[in-house]
């Protein structure tokens, strides 16, 4: 090849070349277009967590039905405790004999045993030494509420037999309109000017209100629970001299002037005395020479019609809604410490109780002590006293 051929081709070669790194570069590829950021999810709303009572309510409201016994509407706040349990759950109530004492509580139990219908009691509301004779005799059902361990141990069977409900101490309920001048103790009452005027609230033999009062006028007179002599041979004298009225004594019998001078429990006379609104004018003393604070007790019936109403009454009975229902009743509920330690009872139900100082003398017989009085006065009252109270 010549020169000039070669020449030629470079010459070429170099043109190609140029040409070549003068065109555009390829466009560059692009990357995939990002996809939209998802908003971050929000967290699901906590569920409302579950009634722990759900089950029992379904259980109750499918047996419908409630018998109660022994429950004055007029003690304890008892009218609202009964209607707001009953409107609140949709449960029919059966209430049987309001007057009835704890020992008629205990044999309406034997009595309707095998009875599935209204006349056989579901619960029972009775003195604190029928508790465990009704569990030794197999009488009633343990169970234990929601708010167990708030009740003090020392007033509830450790099984979950019976447990403590709420307290008073024994008080003189005076119609002042009959009464010229009100006794102000337990010697009072043996004065001349108050013959036909003094009642017991119930009869001795089954009455835990009665037997109590009969305790206060032995310790009062030297006697003890184990001994209660004193008591007796007081009523005995009281009897004798005419001073006694062998009435139970009622909110009727004491307005009237039949009894106008009857021994109940602080809050029943408490009661009273607002519902009269001074017709009659009601005073109320606590006499200090025996001051006895009294516990009753609430229990299920072994043979109970309908169990899960009695359980669900229970936990309503010892809920805070069931206990400040007791408070306005004058009572102080059996978890009165626990409402009291976390500020739930409201300032006006707190300022309707009596004074602190008067309950400072209060003695709370304990159980060995109510039953060694129980078996002694019913035992001997009839012999010693010789009063049918009815």
């Amino acid at each position: 090849m010549s020169k000039l051929h070669i020449y030629v081709s470079v010459v070429l070669l170099l043109l190609v070349a140029s040409l070549a790194g003068c065109a555009p570069a390829p466009a560059p590829t692009q990357a995939p277009a990002a996809a939209p950021t998802a908003a971050p999810a929000q967290p699901a709303a906590p569920a409302a967590p579950a009634d722990p009572l759900a089950d029992l309510i379904k259980a109750a409201q499918a047996e419908g039905e409630l018998t109660t016994i022994a429950l004055p509407r007029d003690w304890a706040n008892y009218g609202e405790v009964l209607d707001t349990f009953s409107k609140k759950y949709g449960i029919k109530l059966n209430e049987l004999d309001p007057n009835a004492g704890s020992g008629d509580e205990i044999q309406a139990i034997k009595a309707n045993k095998d009875n599935k219908g209204p006349q056989a009691p579901d619960v029972i509301d009775v003195g604190l030494s029928f508790g465990p004779s009704a569990k030794a005799e197999g009488l009633i059902q343990p169970y234990k509420v929601s708010t167990w361990d708030t009740i003090p141990d020392k007033v509830k069977d450790p099984e979950g037999y019976w447990y403590g409900d709420y307290y008073g101490v024994l008080a003189f309920e005076v119609n002042k309109d009959a009464v010229k001048n009100v006794p102000q103790d337990w010697p009072d009452l043996l004065k001349p000017e108050y013959k036909g005027q003094v009642a017991l609230s119930g009869d001795p033999r089954t009455s835990n209100q009665a037997i109590l009062a009969i305790g206060a006028v032995a310790l009062a007179n030297g006697g003890t629970f184990a001994n209660p002599q004193a008591g007796l041979d007081y009523f005995a004298e009281m009897n004798k001299m005419g001073n006694f009225v062998p009435v139970i004594a009622k909110p009727g019998t004491v307005a009237s002037g039949e009894t106008p001078i009857s021994m109940f429990w602080d809050y029943l006379a408490l009661g009273d005395r607002d519902k009269f609104a001074g017709n009659p004018t009601i005073e109320v003393v606590i006499p200090p020479s025996g001051v006895i604070a009294g516990v009753y007790v609430q229990a299920i019936s072994a043979y109970a019609p309908h169990p899960n109403a009695a359980k669900l009454w229970m936990e309503f009975l010892y809920s805070d809604e069931g206990q400040l229902l007791w408070l306005k009743g004058y009572v102080h509920p059996i978890r009165y410490n626990d409402l009291a330690a976390r500020g739930v009872i409201p300032a006006d139900l707190a300022e309707k109780m009596p004074p602190a100082d008067i309950y400072a003398k209060a003695i709370f017989p304990t159980l060995e002590e109510q039953t060694a009085l129980k078996e002694y006065v019913v035992a001997n009252w009839e012999k010693v006293v010789g009063a049918e109270v009815k």
